[in-house]
């Protein structure tokens, strides 16, 4: 079943819909390159590992603190009783950890393996700050920005900081940014609205090779379809948070119901 969204659907931005999909999207990107690709270029998926904390379901608390006082027996030099206090263990909790692998798709020249383009497919952990992925990334991309290869930033979540850029463009909830090598620090970003069908990137290779066509809309359609996102997702209920603003709400009010009257 096809996603209800002409372009990106806010409710993957769920949890655990996310990272299921965020895998399968580099994933497809991969495959859709490598089809596309003469034999002097291939793109790879390359893993990051990092750790975010799960969500502990039970109720959390401590059982209060137990004092007992147990008198001693008299010893032969002393009069008095001497009084010691015993302390018994109470409950607490440690924040859970669970490994996370996030993916970038590369490409290289196969003869040098020399990194070409690399393109980023952000996640929460990557834009909430002071989580290791966000310094992580940040160190990152500033190495990349310094770097020979050109940087694309697919940016699909509408939460979290986004990555910085000089110049102000129009807001929207979902950003795409190409820096290509020769016209750093121009970049060309893409800003897309809720309503807006996801663009055809540009993915430069080495010159004089010309730039090979990404479709992120239907790689996003294909990761949707594949992953049988419809039966996970709820769609009476409002998206995951960040709130919507009152004209993405009024209009996703407007299309779901357009969409399940068809």
């Amino acid at each position: 079943m096809p996603s209800p969204f002409p372009g990106m659907d806010p409710y993957i931005e769920k949890g655990n819909v996310w990272t299921d999909f965020h895998g399968d999207l580099a994933a497809e990107m991969r495959a859709t390159l490598n089809r596309q690709f003469q034999p002097r270029y291939v793109a790879q998926m390359v893993p990051y590992v990092t750790y975010d904390i799960v969500e502990v379901s039970e109720r959390r608390g401590v059982r209060p603190d137990i004092g007992v006082w147990q008198p001693q027996p008299p010893r032969d030099w002393a009069t008095e009783a001497v009084m010691v206090a015993t302390t018994a263990s109470v409950e607490s909790f440690v924040p859970l950890e669970a490994p996370l692998e996030l993916y970038t798709v590369e490409i290289h020249e196969v003869e040098t393996m020399r990194l070409v383009t690399s393109i980023e497919i952000l996640s929460p952990v990557n834009k909430r700050r002071g989580h290791e992925a966000y310094e992580h990334y940040q160190r990152k991309r500033r190495e990349l920005l310094r770097s020979f290869a050109h940087l694309i930033e697919i940016d699909l979540l509408r939460g979290g900081e986004r990555p910085p850029l000089e110049k102000p463009v129009p807001p929207a909830p979902y950003y795409v940014t190409l820096s290509r090598v020769n016209r750093r620090p121009k970049v060309d970003v893409w800003p897309i609205q809720l309503w807006d069908k996801l663009p055809v990137l540009p993915v430069p290779l080495l010159e004089p090779d010309p730039d090979v066509a990404l479709d992120l809309g239907a790689v996003v359609a294909m990761v949707y379809e594949r992953g049988a996102y419809a039966r996970l997702i709820d769609y009476r209920i409002a998206p995951p948070p960040p709130e919507l603003s009152e004209s993405e709400s009024k209009w996703l009010g407007e299309h779901l119901r357009a969409q399940k009257a068809r």
